[in-house]
């Protein structure tokens, strides 16, 4: 009778958490639209790369994919969001370096961990940084930059998507490679941060360049240095930061990831459509053309390479600080 009753109650308590099978049991996943969350505001290259791939990769699974705007705590909100999600695959994330490994390494009181709390699904795209600066700043190449910085330490001011984001985390990189001061200046997403440059309100700005291209063709600001290896095709004019001297090379990236637990199935269903998708020739012309880089992987080699970002970025915020401003 002893054996029979913790029995039940091993049983009882079981039937409350969900397992992954609970989850797996779905006979037709997805029966539903599902939920992809970025977090940052609208217009950034997290979000364009979001809004290109969500329609066909949605189309692919047989339900809408609906993108989720959440700013707000430099995207820890949102990624706190995406890791709490129920494990089910309506909630998924596209992950970015900011909020999902960079703000941890700040932060004592990270509310969540990539690589503990996050099933990895795919790497997807990736993006050189550009340095653009306001018109009316005196500088037309990133020499001519620096020297101005160097004669007028802490009065230039540079926008960022937020303390802690990869765009703030390469100025403050940067800053130390050319031994400079500049002032940060944090907005909520890159997108707010380019509206404020091109407003005059900041000097500068490290911006993706699929999000900065439009204003540069634009003559809304002015490009001085790409921070890839080699120029981008969609900035053919503008010369890599190696050219101008400084070793210094940066880019960011965005993948998928869904809440732990989640079922491998799904898992699987949701990285062989994805890859699919950014795969598709239609697919691959568009984000060649707007200068992202397709880094379709399996989810074993995203996991890995979120270890390796973890390693490089907690040298990088030991270097500037846990809590550079």
């Amino acid at each position: 009778m002893r054996q029979l009753g913790l029995w039940l109650a091993g049983a009882f308590v079981a039937g409350l958490v969900p397992s992954s099978a609970t989850w797996a049991a779905e006979p037709q996943y997805p029966s539903r639209p599902i939920r992809l969350i970025v977090a940052a505001a609208p217009g950034g290259p997290n979000d364009i790369a979001a809004r290109m791939v969500a329609t066909p990769w949605g189309d692919a699974l047989g339900k809408p994919i609906v993108v989720d705007n959440r700013a707000g705590a430099t995207g820890v909100i949102g990624t706190e969001m995406g890791a709490r999600a129920a494990p089910d695959g309506y909630t998924l994330l596209m992950g970015f370096p900011g909020p999902l490994i960079i703000a941890p390494l700040m932060s004592e009181k990270a509310p969540y961990d990539a690589l503990k709390d996050f099933t990895p699904i795919s790497l997807a795209v990736s993006a050189p940084f550009v340095l653009v600066v306001a018109p009316s700043l005196p500088a037309k190449s990133m020499k001519e930059f620096v020297a101005l910085a160097k004669a007028q330490p802490g009065k230039i001011n540079y926008a960022s998507g937020g303390a802690g984001q990869s765009s703030h985390m390469a100025m403050e990189l940067f800053k130390l490679v050319a031994g400079m001061d500049l002032v940060h200046v944090p907005y909520k997403g890159t997108g707010p941060g380019m509206t404020a440059l091109i407003a005059g309100e900041v000097g500068a700005l490290f911006g993706a360049i699929p999000a900065a291209a439009p204003h540069i063709k634009a003559n809304r600001v002015r490009a001085l240095a790409v921070g890839g290896a080699q120029r981008s095709p969609l900035l053919p004019e503008t010369p890599t930061i190696g050219e101008a001297g400084f070793q210094f090379d940066a880019s960011s990236w965005y993948g998928l990831l869904a809440p732990k637990n989640t079922p491998s199935v799904i898992i699987a269903r949701l990285h062989d459509t994805l890859v699919a998708t950014l795969n598709a020739p239609p697919m691959r012309a568009r984000l060649t053309e707007i200068a992202f880089e397709i880094n379709a992987s399996s989810p074993e080699a995203f996991a890995a390479h979120l270890r390796r970002e973890t390693s490089t970025w907690s040298k990088v915020v030991a270097a500037v600080g846990r809590a550079p401003r």
